[in-house]
């Protein structure tokens, strides 16, 4: 048994529609998603948000709210950690994302434009956990292509000549900075970190409907401020010995269990979010399996939270 009273927080998800999302949460994940029939794009899985405040299922802080747990001091340091950053609002957001049509195409901020135009800044990373046959990211711009021609590429209704396509597979990652020009592509499912930030500037969605059959609102002007030019047919990243992503916000790592072995010994005493992507991992009546997010608090040690099988996770903490 762990020694932790707390060696793990898990939280409900919270499910949004989108267009482009459909069922492949229930269908992959078994989850009881809000209706029978709604395209579901999202899972927030983890969220400060004022408008999606994540809570607690379970445990001495059940019922309490993600953002009561960051505001009260005695909380804030048992659960995050001495290396959590200062501020009034959790700092990070874990979402999956069901892709089953292409997402807008469309930008993030960076810090230095956002306030200017009323947003917040977002970079967040997206790990493939299930890609179609074929399926594919949109990211930054091919080569010959400035604010100019993507401009007319624009007014012409053709914006997808002018971005860079990569195809993918289970188990990719790549990271995504404020400024980088980028869209998912249909039949994918992602595992997404990110800054706490809901700021999106859609610069063009294939010419179709919203879920009410109008036109989804596009920020063409925002988005040509934001769009980094320079970045022109990125790859995707490469894990650096199971590290795939130390940012100024998070960093993510990847972690491969051995059958019996504690979790605990890979989060060594860190704040984790850790999201499982493949196998299970129990502890008492509590199991965790592929798609699933919970919160390791800083300190929790002991022989806990081991998994049942071969294992793979992916290990979410403050950056170095």
């Amino acid at each position: 048994m762990s020694t932790s009273p707390d060696s793990f927080i898990r939280f409900e998800p919270i499910y949004q529609t989108r267009v482009w999302g459909g069922r492949f949460l229930e269908e992959r994940f078994g989850r009881v998603l809000p209706d029978q029939s709604s395209p579901f794009g999202e899972s927030w899985e983890i969220s400060a948000r004022e408008e999606a405040d994540s809570v607690v299922i379970g445990g001495r802080h059940a019922g309490k709210t993600l953002t009561r747990l960051w505001s009260d001091p005695a909380l804030r340091l048992e659960i995050f950690g001495e290396k959590a950053p200062e501020g009034e609002t959790f700092p990070l957001l874990c979402k999956i994302l069901d892709a089953r049509d292409r997402l807008s195409i469309q930008v993030h901020p960076p810090a230095e434009i956002a306030e200017e135009l009323g947003g917040e800044a977002k970079s967040e990373v997206w790990y493939i956990a299930a890609a179609d046959p074929g399926a594919k990211l949109y990211v930054g711009v091919r080569h010959g292509v400035d604010e100019e021609c993507f401009r007319e590429a624009l007014d012409s209704g053709r914006a997808e000549r002018c971005v860079h396509a990569i195809p993918v597979e289970k188990g990719e990652h790549i990271f995504i900075p404020s400024g980088r020009l980028h869209a998912i592509g249909a039949g994918l499912l992602i595992y997404e970190i990110q800054q706490n930030s809901d700021t999106t500037y859609r610069v063009y969605d294939w010419n179709r409907p919203g879920i009410d059959g109008k036109p989804r609102q596009l920020h063409v002007d925002e988005s040509m401020r934001c769009i980094d030019f320079e970045d022109i047919e990125p790859e995707m990243d490469e894990s650096e010995g199971g590290l795939l992503v130390e940012c100024d916000y998070f960093r993510l790592e990847e972690h491969a269990l051995a059958p019996g072995e504690s979790l605990l010994a890979r989060t060594k005493g860190r704040f984790a979010i850790i999201t499982v992507i493949d196998g299970l991992i129990r502890e008492g009546e509590t199991v965790f399996r592929a798609g699933d997010f919970f919160i390791v608090p800083a300190g929790a040690e002991g022989d806990g939270l081991c998994a049942e099988n071969e294992a793979e996770i992916l290990l979410t903490t403050w950056p170095a």
